[in-house]
């Protein structure tokens, strides 16, 4: 398919998962470059050569995007080699959990950082360049514990808060041709669900009408048309992906 020909996206979270996904399926859907961003660059430079084994389109570099300094550096190289970027996949999280009463200050503050500033931090580097060239996507990876989860008030506070910003930026942005969109995954086979104790993992799947574990792909097929001119009308969404777990 070539509906994201010529486009540059950068991806986060990209070495594995939900990203390694979204990065293959960006290809697929024929984008030129895809620049993917993950602390982890052993697992980031594996992923790379998995998906693009002449090293001609997939651009692995390590980034840690809670690190407002860094990011900025990071996005001057890209502009400096690609010239502009299309579509930010503002896709990396981590989990903390603990019930709020023995939540600690550092389970706090990391998921925020990583999960919501570094949201900041990256749009922050790319909209006003989307605004000269008046074309943008952007698409942010919350989740449906933004509804609300136990033993995440860290996480759903910063997936909630991904919402809250999609639309905000979505409102200020959308007269510039650039749209801002949200994707909410529930319960999806990744290394971060994995290893969720079993119990807890049962109980949401005989919540869920579709009484099984959704597939990276099937959120890397949503990015990718939000990602894609397709969604030309569509903007500040809250797409939830989660078999209807949450309604």
């Amino acid at each position: 398919m070539t509906k994201l020909l010529n486009r540059v996206a950068v991806v986060t979270g990209a070495a594995q998962g939900i990203g390694a996904a979204i990065v293959k399926r960006l290809l697929e859907d024929g984008a030129a470059s895809v620049v993917a961003l993950d602390i982890n660059q052993e697992l980031l430079e594996q992923a790379a050569e998995e998906l693009d084994p002449m090293g001609e389109r997939v651009i692995p570099i390590k980034c840690n995007i809670a690190d407002r300094v860094e990011v900025t550096d990071v996005f001057r190289k890209i502009y400096e080699r690609l010239s502009k970027v299309d579509i930010l996949v503002n896709n990396a999280g981590i989990t903390r959990d603990a019930m709020f009463h023995k939540m600690t200050p550092e389970q706090w503050d990391s998921v925020i950082s990583i999960n919501l500033t570094s949201v900041y931090n990256c749009c922050q580097a790319v909209v006003n360049e989307m605004r000269k060239q008046k074309y943008g996507k952007i698409v942010n990876l919350s989740s449906t514990s933004a509804w609300g989860n136990i033993g995440q008030v860290n996480y759903s506070a910063s997936k909630a808060g991904m919402i809250g910003m999609t639309k905000s930026l979505a409102k200020e942005l959308g007269n510039k041709n650039i749209t801002v969109n949200a994707i909410a995954p529930g319960l999806i086979d990744t290394e971060m669900t994995r290893s969720m104790p079993e119990h807890l993992k049962t109980m949401a799947l005989m919540l869920c009408p579709a009484a099984r574990v959704g597939n990276p792909s099937e959120i890397a097929s949503v990015v990718s048309f939000l990602a894609s001119d397709d969604s030309s009308f569509v903007n500040g969404e809250c797409i939830k992906v989660c078999g209807g777990f949450l309604m």
